[in-house]
């Protein structure tokens, strides 16, 4: 039996782009191939609200966040870490020998403009990662916000990680000023794993010149080079399936309409929040909760792998804590193409077997 998915990815996947992914193969170096990849890239222009460079990558999104930081960094990052996807980003700078440092919110707590000011203030970062929508945490960061602060440095490159919100929250990179913002495919975009997608801005561009030990396959200066001299191709072979997937998926994404596909989201959000408060408590704080996946206090001390057992023989999956919150945390994803309709049945199933009222 299928279960049902309700974690922070991958996500279930419409059967009609699920068939798109065995569309016949083409030549990776021929025309047809060049016009796929820029109608994706123009389509992705719409998600992320930008005019800037989109590259795509054949990996998960932590392909792209450790290319954004070892082709971007010339002197020194300034990691913003509001859970383990910001920590591993911090990992990522120290096993390429990046220089950074790592300024920790605590778990459930949002990166604070202050917080970003006393750090640029010091003129040691010409680089600085932030974290959208953490999964770990269930917490989505204010950008818009915080861009306040960072704007005033436009030296510094700024990346920011979407990867669980892009296409389920609105994303603003132009006016947001964000250089490289990440996203993949097994989130809000509705598709299996294995790509990702940036933004690349002019001043990413000029960085990334400076930078002389930029590695290969992650490259983002030669990603962008060579589509720009080779008509949208690129350097390696990449992941046709999921390109003709996610060619036909952005379709029906801009069919829905970007706002109705948030507001959907929201919707979803608090149907699962209003279930939480009810039953157990919201994890991060309440100002700054992720419109894509909810982090629960586990209040009653239940036993998070019994209970998805019990879920998986009615067709159901939630997600445990993540990381040090595994015992302290449950999550439940309501991302990409899920009903409010969903929802409420897992809720009425988990309700059933907690014996919930």
């Amino acid at each position: 039996m299928h279960k049902k998915l309700f974690i922070p990815g991958p996500v279930d996947v419409a059967e009609d782009v699920l068939q798109k992914m065995a569309t016949p193969q083409i030549s990776h170096r021929g025309k047809e191939a060049s016009t796929l990849q820029r109608n994706i890239s123009n389509k992705m222009r719409k998600v992320f609200n930008t005019k800037e460079e989109i590259l795509l990558s054949t990996s998960s999104g932590s392909g792209l966040m450790e290319g954004a930081v070892r082709s971007c960094t010339a002197k020194r990052a300034a990691i913003f870490s509001v859970g383990a996807f910001g920590d591993r980003w911090f990992k990522m700078c120290t096993a390429n020998g990046v220089p950074a440092d790592k300024f920790d919110s605590e778990w459930g707590q949002p990166t604070t403009k202050k917080t970003i000011e006393d750090v640029l203030r010091t003129g040691k970062y010409d680089l600085i990662t932030i974290t959208m929508n953490e999964t770990s945490t269930g917490l989505m960061n204010n950008i818009e916000d915080l861009s306040s602060v960072y704007k005033n440095y436009p030296e510094v490159v700024v990346c920011v990680d979407t990867v669980s919100n892009a296409a389920g929250t609105e994303v603003k990179v132009d006016e947001w000023a964000i250089d490289i913002c990440i996203t993949s495919t097994q989130k809000c975009l509705g598709l299996p794993a294995g790509m990702s997608i940036c933004t690349f801005s002019k001043k990413a561009v000029a960085r990334a010149k400076q930078v002389t030990n930029r590695g290969v396959y992650f490259d983002l200066l030669g990603l962008y080079d060579c589509i720009q001299k080779k008509d949208y191709q690129y350097t390696s072979t990449p992941s046709l399936s999921h390109m003709f997937a996610l060619d036909y998926q952005l379709d029906k994404i801009l069919k829905e309409g970007l706002n109705n596909r948030y507001a959907r989201h929201i919707d979803n959000a608090k149907i699962v929040r209003t279930w939480a408060k009810k039953y157990f408590d919201i994890f991060p704080n309440e100002k700054f909760m992720s419109n894509t996946v909810t982090a629960i206090k586990n209040t009653r001390q239940i036993d998070v792998s019994d209970l998805n057992k019990k879920l998986g023989e009615k067709g159901f999956i939630i997600s445990n804590g993540y990381g040090k919150l595994k015992d302290e945390t449950f999550r439940i994803a309501h991302m990409a193409e899920t009903t409010q309709q969903e929802i409420k049945a897992l809720l009425e199933t988990i309700n059933g077997i907690l014996g919930l009222k």
